[in-house]
């Protein structure tokens, strides 16, 4: 079994050359946009990562989560690793001061939740629906609510769940049937059963937070009339303590391909009468509240499928350079020798390493959107966070799976074994292109809310973005580089004028193209990312600053994503414009 790393060099690159933190986290402070602060961050978490979590994540899968009369009971370790993660801190990074987080940027908290996704998958979902359901408490939530919840969800000694699939609705919510009454005190009784519930159940904190989606009587058809929730195992008590436990269980545990280790909960609410929830917003206008936490964990989400790739790639390029087989010129050689398998890893670097920099350049633009002043500023920053959300999940996680499936070939038959990891790493990224909303689904936002209904005009704002980014590459000197970007960009602006033309006569013409348009869009994109990493690194390298070996390999890597990656943005344009 191949030992994690923690890519802490990597991911601070990407920041700074791809996101360009250091500009943003000016508008948190001179402390948030301190080098030293960023890199003794990264660093901890990644031995934290190393250390406790990284160790558990092969024998977790293989043991999984067991349900014993009525309690789940998590793989050995996984409760201390969790609570010596939340007790560094590390679940509170990006939320306020005054309930106990450190006001950090939010592309920072990624930063570190790619350390510990990519070291263990499964044990760090737990905190990824903990954040979600925090940022909709903290947005729609009354005072009372954020005073009686959110400092110790957001200190991680309680965690949270998103509610929403039931066993005959899963992306059409319209057809929930869970169901609310009001109770005289104020509270509501909440009875029906949700599927698919990540830690739904577990013993690992004091108290789980649900928030769950339910219909009131009269409530209105559709997704109109459903209302949303917060529903605590324990009621907390006048002090804010866990208090009497709730009319809810978990039912059982689904039998799952991947991210075993991970519960994945079948919840019924309201056996005995119903559970006691509150209000969360308006009545009736609960799905607006939930998608606060869903639009930001579909960037989380595609942060996972970035994470598992660098994953499996670490264990493909550790194998590669021990396994001794097939001779060049006469000696024997560890198989990385060969050209197709060198052509492998580099297209898994390449892969990964461009999903990083989408996946921090999104995210910047969300931290741009909360910390600008200037209203104009932050509204442009906010649309285009927005249009590249369907993006970055789709994108990344597809590739996460890609990335995964190509390390279990290049580890040939043992890949295809537990042994190695290398299976475990392809089953858990499966599960990254369908939850939080399918790629499919992701596909028909993008085409329908995001390029369509403002007829592509915040789409030709990013484009005007990544001609000045061409540009700049050019008087750098890189012309090959830009001019390969300008070439896809002539594709995919293409594309997106045709995605506009024919939306308004043939909408399901467009809708039939809409997920490879949207892999056109990822992999153009992807490729802009590419060059402002080989651009910052060719800026260190002038400098003199920096490892030179080092920064050459991030401008070859750039160099291999537009000779084999890019070129395809050609033919998926070809594909989408042929209906």
């Amino acid at each position: 079994m191949t030992a994690f790393f923690a890519q802490v060099a990597d991911i601070r690159f990407s920041l700074e050359a791809q996101a360009g933190y250091d500009d943003l986290a000016t508008l948190w402070g001179e402390d948030t946009a301190d080098a030293d602060l960023v890199e003794a961050m990264l660093t901890e978490a990644g031995r934290l990562a190393n250390e406790v979590y990284a160790p558990l994540n092969h024998a977790g899968d293989l043991a999984g989560s067991v349900l014993e009369n009525g309690v789940v009971r998590l793989p050995e370790g996984f409760t201390e690793a969790y609570r010596s993660m939340a007790a560094g801190g590390w679940v509170g990074l990006s939320f306020p001061e005054e309930l106990g987080g450190q006001g950090l940027p939010w592309s920072l908290s990624l930063a570190v939740s790619e350390i510990f996704e990519a070291s263990s998958l499964s044990l760090s979902l737990v905190t990824l629906l903990s954040k979600g359901a925090i940022e909709a408490i903290l947005h729609h939530g009354t005072q009372e609510q954020k005073q009686t919840y959110l400092p110790n969800m957001i200190a991680g000694t309680w965690s949270g769940t998103m509610n929403l699939t039931e066993p005959q609705a899963g992306t059409d919510l319209a057809r929930l049937k869970s169901r609310a009454e009001r109770a005289d005190d104020g509270s509501y009784r909440i009875t029906g059963q949700k599927i698919f519930i990540t830690y739904g159940e577990h013993e690992m904190t004091e108290n789980i937070v649900h928030l769950v989606l339910a219909r009131l009587p009269d409530a209105p058809l559709g997704v109109k009339g459903i209302s949303l929730f917060i529903v605590p195992k324990y009621l907390p008590r006048a002090d804010g303590t866990p208090g009497e436990r709730n009319d809810l269980r978990v039912v059982s545990l689904e039998k799952k391909l991947g991210i075993k280790a991970s519960p994945t909960c079948v919840m019924a609410y309201g056996d005995n009468g119903g559970a006691t929830g509150f209000l969360v917003g308006e009545e009736h206008k609960g799905l607006s509240c939930m998608f606060t936490m869903m639009n930001n964990a579909r960037i989380s989400v595609g942060l996972q499928g970035l994470a598992i790739g660098e994953r499996a790639l670490q264990g493909a390029r550790a194998y590669a350079a021990d396994r001794v087989q097939g001779q060049r010129g006469g000696q024997d050689v560890t198989i990385d020798q060969h050209p197709d398998v060198a052509r492998t890893l580099a297209w898994m670097t390449a892969r990964t390493e461009a999903a990083r920099g989408l996946v921090y350049w999104t995210a910047g633009c969300f931290d741009r959107s909360v910390g600008e002043a200037d209203k104009e500023k932050a509204a442009y920053n906010r649309a285009l966070f927005d249009l590249m959300t369907p993006v970055v999940k789709s994108w990344a996680t597809d590739g996460g799976v890609q990335v995964a499936s190509e390390g279990v070939q290049l580890h040939g038959g043992m890949g295809f074994i537990e042994e190695t990891g290398a299976a475990q790493h392809y089953r858990d990224a499966r599960i990254l292109p369908i939850y939080e909303g399918t790629n499919g689904v992701q596909a028909i936002d993008l085409v329908g809310r995001k390029i369509s209904k403002d007829g592509g005009v915040v789409a030709r704002e990013l484009f005007k973005l990544i001609d000045a980014d061409i540009a700049h590459a050019r008087e750098s000197g890189d012309t090959a580089l830009a001019d390969a970007v300008a070439a896809g960009l002539e594709h995919l602006t293409a594309a997106t004028d045709w995605v506009v033309a024919t939306m308004a006569e043939n909408p399901d013409r467009v809708l039939a193209q809409a997920t490879t348009f949207q892999k056109l869009f990822g992999t153009v994109t992807g490729a802009w990312q590419m060059l402002r990493q080989a651009s910052g690194a060719k800026a260190r390298l002038d400098s003199g600053e920096g490892d030179a070996t080092w920064l050459e390999a991030k401008r070859t890597s750039a160099d291999f994503y537009m000779r084999q990656e890019l070129p395809l943005a050609a033919a998926m344009a070809a594909i989408v414009v042929g209906g």
